[in-house]
């Protein structure tokens, strides 16, 4: 398995989780806003998340270990 690969675009305030490259054959929804790019084989290949900044706050607070913690760069 590769690295994982980030993107996130702001404008649309989208997170793009890549996995693996190759050609999506289907998309699945996992949950309100989350999606799993699949391919022919039905493996995960990436997830998207809908209203990331949202997504990722909420992750704060159902965690509250993380609030204080720096990001690495």
């Amino acid at each position: 398995m590769s690295k994982y690969k980030m993107n996130y675009f702001s404008d649309e305030d989208v997170l793009h989780v890549l996995i693996e490259e190759g050609r999506e054959a289907e998309c699945r929804e996992l949950a309100p806003n989350i999606t799993a790019e699949l391919n022919e084989r039905g493996e995960v290949m990436g997830i998207e998340i809908l209203k990331a900044s949202e997504f990722i706050q909420n992750i704060v607070f159902k965690y509250p270990a993380l609030t204080g913690l720096k990001i690495a760069r």
